[in-house]
């Protein structure tokens, strides 16, 4: 049978990962759905309960808070965009043969990345970041940069999407016109306070330093102007056991109606960048291998390496860091490795049921 997945086991692995070339952080947390089995190791510069940047696994949490707002009935996923932002933020966002779409958009195309507004992120921000050029993008330079780039569909064109962050910097302003108040608040009330998350916090302050820093290759990112500006596109920092708690909080129905989640997953479409992977309604899909694209990972991606993840196979649940911007294939191999060795471990204590 080899070796029980236990602490020394996994402790092994995330050394190893942590050896890795271009990464010299990283924690992971699993557990499985009866939480029999709970782990947390960390390798190279890290310890188990440290902060890091989830990036866009945020997005994750934003997701939860519309659902919730949808069942207090202040939202809805089919709604113009426009009934909750003003006309200045919109106008000349997605222009197409010469007509505007951009009031058109919905909450939910926003979510699915099938908006058609283009990604501000890519191209040159990204590479100046990655030089270490930081720099705060508010909500108005997002949009400004956004409406330089030429849309590449219209809204909800079927089977096609593009992963963009101006629309989740779009979903956090809306958060915010709905409650009236910020969104660091209303993430503290409706999932911070609520799971009890004393380690969890949108990162704000520039001269806070607690976060774990993240690496593209071998470059240090420090980026504390930028992390601190981007909100509901990426703008977490919480710990990996917090994230699980999150996580699993997330597809146990404790944060919004549990039948919600069919629906996040009711369509997928395949993304190349910064993938790739398949996007649905403010969730993603990782498959494991070219030979099972309709299963594999369900949850989030961020930039800084961080992930957060279900296997409903498995039912396993995993969540961490490598921070490392492409440093997602030793993640992937880590999360496979632990789904292989819990396979057939349950196979072998399952035949061993079954001996007279």
């Amino acid at each position: 049978m080899g070796r029980a997945l236990e602490q020394s086991l996994l402790d092994e692995w995330l050394e190893r990962i942590a050896n890795k070339k271009n990464v010299f952080s990283t924690v992971l947390c699993v557990e499985d759905q009866e939480q029999s089995l709970s782990l947390v190791s960390s390798g190279g510069a890290m310890k188990t309960e440290d902060r890091y940047f989830i990036a866009s696994v945020t997005k994750l949490y934003v997701t939860a808070v519309i659902l919730k707002l949808r069942a207090e009935q202040r939202i809805g996923l089919y709604d113009p965009i426009g009934k909750y932002l003003p006309e200045e933020i919109l106008t000349g966002l997605h222009r197409m043969e010469n007509k505007d779409y951009s009031e058109k958009i919905t909450v939910k195309q926003l979510m699915s990345n099938n908006s058609g507004i283009p990604d501000y992120f890519s191209g040159k921000v990204f590479s100046d970041l990655i030089a270490g050029h930081d720099q705060a993008w508010s909500l108005d330079k997002t949009l400004n940069a956004a409406r330089r780039q030429k849309p590449k569909f219209k809204p909800d064109q079927r089977n096609k999407a593009q992963y963009s962050d101006t629309n989740y910097r779009l979903l956090g302003r809306m958060i915010e016109n709905i409650k009236g108040e910020p969104i660091q608040n209303v993430f503290k009330e409706y999932i911070f306070d609520r799971l009890n998350l004393t380690q969890t916090y949108f990162f704000h302050d520039p001269e806070d330093t607690s976060p774990v820093p993240f690496y593209y290759k071998k470059k240090r990112l420090d980026l504390p102007l930028y992390m601190a500006s981007i909100g509901a596109e990426g703008g977490i920092v919480s710990t990996a056991r917090e994230t699980m708690m999150f996580l699993r909080s997330f597809f146990n129905g404790e944060l919004f109606p549990i039948g919600d989640l069919d629906e996040l997953q009711r369509q997928w479409n395949f993304l190349w960048a910064p993938g790739p992977f398949f996007y649905g309604t403010g969730i993603s899909r990782q498959p494991l291998s070219p030979f099972s694209l309709g299963r594999g990972l369900i949850g989030h991606w961020g930039q800084s390496g961080a992930f957060a993840f279900h296997h409903p196979e498995s039912g396993l649940y995993f969540t961490g860091t490598v921070n490392q911007a492409v440093g997602q294939s030793a993640a992937v191999q880590a999360m496979t490795r632990i789904i292989r060795h819990y396979g057939r471990e349950k196979k072998m204590l399952h035949l061993r049921s079954d001996t007279p």
